[in-house]
Order: C-alpha cells, then sequence, then structure tokens
C-alpha cells in the first residue's frame, strides 16, 4: 500500500473519456512543455506554475487553444450558458449604477463563450441602461473572436459597443465590474502539512509521467498558512493538503486602481476561510472537469482539461480592503437572483405554451435550487466611492460569515 496520500493520489487512474488523436496530440505538446520547464528549474516547478501553463500556456494552455469548453458540447455549463435569466437578473443592479455614474462602462473579465456579455447588453438596452462600452478583458484570441461571434449572433446592433483588450485601462474608470466564475481559475497554490509544517506542493515527471510532490518549505507560506489555522481555530491532520490562491490580492489591486468609482460583481463557487478549511476537508477543494466529468487528478490532460480550486472569500474580502474597496454584500447565489427580481422575470416569461413554462421553471430551479448552484456559488459586492441601497442581498447578507 502506498505510504502516504501523495503516493495513493499519484496511484489512482480515473475512467474518463479517451480523447481523440488530435487531442492526444495536442495535450503531448503542452506536457513536453512543461516537462522542460521541470527540469530547467531542478526537476521541480510549483503547482500554481504547472496550472497556469496547463490553462493559460498560448495556443496549447485549456483557456487558450481552440477547444469547445462551454455548454453541452464542452466540459462545462456556467450560469449563463444554462438560462438567459441569470444575465437578465443581473441587469437590474447593473442599470441602477450605470445611472448614477456618467459615461460609465461594463467590465467583464473571462467572458467565456459571450453569452452573458449578450444578454447583459439586450437587458440593459431594454432597461434604457446601456453603457458607453462594453469592455472584455480576454487574453485568449481564440475566446475573443468566439465572443465576438456569439455577440454577433445574438446582439448585431449592440457589438459595436464591445471592445476587447488584454489588460486594464491606464486611466481610472468608472464601471460596474463582472467576474463570473474567474477565480476560481487562477493559479492556486497547493500546500500539504507534515509533522507541523507546511510545504508547498509541485509538480515532477517521473516514470513517464507527471507526479505531484512536497516541495522545500517556504517561510512565507508558512506563517500565512500557520495564521489561517490559528485564525479558523483547527488543527489540521498530519498530510492535510488544500490550496491558497496567492493571485486574488494583486489581481483586486488592479481592479482597485481602474476604478475611479464603480462596483464589482465576484460570482463564484466558494465558502467563508472556516468552512473552507474544514478539518475534513483534508484533500482541499482543486476540482477538475473533462466531458461534464468532475475529478481531482489536474496531471490527467494537460491542456484538454479544466483545473479549478473553490474560493475563500474571506481573503477576497481581505484583499479588498486592502485594496482600498468596500464589502458591500456577501451571499449565495439564490439569495442574489431572488432579491434582484427573479421571480418577476420569471413571471413575465410564463405563457400558455406548458413545454416552455416548464423549461423557464427548471432553469429558475437550476439556477436557485441548493442542490444545484443556489448555495454553491456565492456573490460577493465590492464598491468604490459609490454609495446606493442596491439589492441581491436583503435576503441575506451573509458578511458576518466571513
Amino acid at each position: 500500500m502506498p505510504g502516504n496520500f501523495l503516493e495513493l493520489y499519484n496511484m489512482i487512474k480515473l475512467d474518463l473519456p479517451h480523447p481523440d488523436d488530435d487531442a492526444i496530440k495536442h495535450s503531448a505538446k503542452l506536457s513536453a512543455l512543461i516537462r522542460n520547464r521541470i527540469e530547467a528549474n531542478a526537476g521541480w516547478i510549483d503547482f500554481s506554475e504547472f496550472m497556469l501553463l496547463a490553462l493559460y500556456e498560448p495556443d496549447l494552455g485549456y483557456y487558450s487553444a481552440g477547444l469547445q469548453k462551454f455548454g453541452e458540447s464542452g466540459d462545462f455549463i456556467t450560469a449563463p450558458e444554462l438560462s438567459p435569466l441569470f444575465a437578465q437578473t443581473l441587469a437590474n443592479p447593473i442599470a441602477t449604477t450605470l445611472s448614477v455614474m456618467n459615461s460609465a462602462f461594463v467590465v467583464e473579465f473571462g467572458a467565456g463563450s459571450g453569452v452573458l456579455a449578450a444578454n447583459l447588453l439586450l437587458q440593459l438596452e431594454a432597461l434604457g441602461a446601456l453603457p458607453e462600452k462594453y469592455l472584455i478583458i480576454e487574453l485568449s484570441a481564440e475566446l475573443q473572436q468566439r465572443q465576438s461571434q456569439t455577440i454577433m449572433q445574438m446582439a448585431s446592433h449592440l457589438h459595436e459597443r464591445v471592445l476587447w483588450l488584454q489588460k486594464l485601462p491606464e486611466q481610472p474608470i468608472s464601471a460596474v465590474v463582472i467576474a463570473n466564475e474567474v477565480l476560481d481559475a487562477m493559479p492556486a497554490t497547493r500546500f500539504v502539512k507534515r509533522n507541523g509544517k507546511f510545504f508547498p506542493l509541485g509538480v515532477m515527471f517521473e516514470d513517464n509521467g507527471f507526479v505531484l510532490r512536497a516541495g522545500e518549505q517556504d517561510a512565507q507560506l508558512q506563517q500565512r498558512l500557520a495564521n489561517i489555522e490559528q485564525e479558523t481555530d483547527v488543527s489540521w491532520c498530519d498530510g492535510y493538503t488544500s490550496e491558497i490562491n496567492l493571485n486574488i490580492a494583486p489581481w483586486l489591486q488592479s481592479v482597485a486602481a481602474m476604478l475611479h468609482e464603480g462596483s464589482v460583481y465576484l460570482i463564484d463557487y466558494g465558502y467563508p476561510r472556516t468552512e473552507f478549511y474544514l478539518p475534513e476537508r483534508a484533500m482541499g477543494t482543486l476540482m477538475c472537469y473533462y466531458r461534464h466529468r468532475s475529478f481531482d487528478d489536474p496531471l490527467r490532460y494537460p491542456g484538454l482539461q479544466d483545473i479549478t480550486a473553490f474560493v475563500d472569500f474571506t481573503a477576497v474580502a481581505e484583499a479588498a480592503v486592502e485594496a482600498g474597496l468596500d464589502v458591500e454584500g456577501f451571499t449565495s447565489q439564490a439569495n442574489f437572483l431572488l432579491d434582484c427580481g427573479l421571480p418577476d422575470l420569471l413571471q413575465q416569461k410564463l405563457g400558455d405554451n406548458e413545454r416552455s413554462n416548464l423549461i423557464w421553471i427548471q432553469q429558475m430551479k437550476s439556477l436557485t435550487l441548493p442542490s444545484e448552484m443556489g448555495e454553491r456559488f456565492k456573490v460577493m459586492l465590492l464598491t468604490k466611492n459609490i454609495h446606493l441601497a442596491l439589492p441581491g442581498f436583503g435576503l441575506q447578507d451573509m458578511r458576518y460569515r466571513l
């Protein structure tokens, strides 16, 4: 039997659909690049670097290559893909915020297939609250093209309002910022606790494949994790493995610097810190997605599978305050959508067609039921230099849990 968690982890083989020959060749190219990076770094790279390469390496990473990722024919379905009700409901508080700012923009990070942008623009138009421009921050040229096609198909008359950028505007702007399932895709640092100390987990190449291995102790990481363990008033067991996202703070610093005034909607799956680092969650929160299968082996198909980690929303709130942003609300996706007018929107959709009615009702259930997306996904609202009574957090504001 394996002697520890990492040995057991490295032996696990999962029953997944087999990629076709072209996909295998694509993954092999990325694997060769990662292997070269490992060899150039004395045989070991931090897991966060592996995740960065696997997801974002130009032309080869999961989000950078021309693979179908979203929707039923991809690997996962996001809330905007699931139903236009999501974007149409989100448009209500966004319209209110845009109405009190001059020359305001909407800024969306990582716009996926472009469905959220298209539906938001259409609904904002219906509400008489179109932004000056809809800025999409997207590094992938392939995804930029896909988003452009989607918006042209769904809202061609609004396409000219959309502008794609690879970096944030240099001058501060008034804007509403949207980051739907962005934080979970940021490269995460993984760690393991051994004999009372914390070690970063990384990737090595052994026996013709990638394996997870603990690296040398890092003093800064040790202090951060010791503080978290103390704050949460728990004692993690030997072998406890989890993640910490060190990219959220600098990202929020850049977002805050971009804003003269405005709001930031962060929508993602995650927990407050005390729930994120529960003792029983001893293998962490890292998940992978491939053809609608979820599993926890990030080394299986580099470049072909999504890799994500749940969000520590306490860390997000701390980083936001440090960046000069106000944390205005935190709640579940269900509570947020219901408080922003989802029931009224649904009522407007219902008519004499029973089949159509059932589809709309099922979409609402998928967005709000605890067994679906309703509780697992959270919404956090951050603001800068604006003070509005915005909907979304009237049913339950969970900031006290952060």
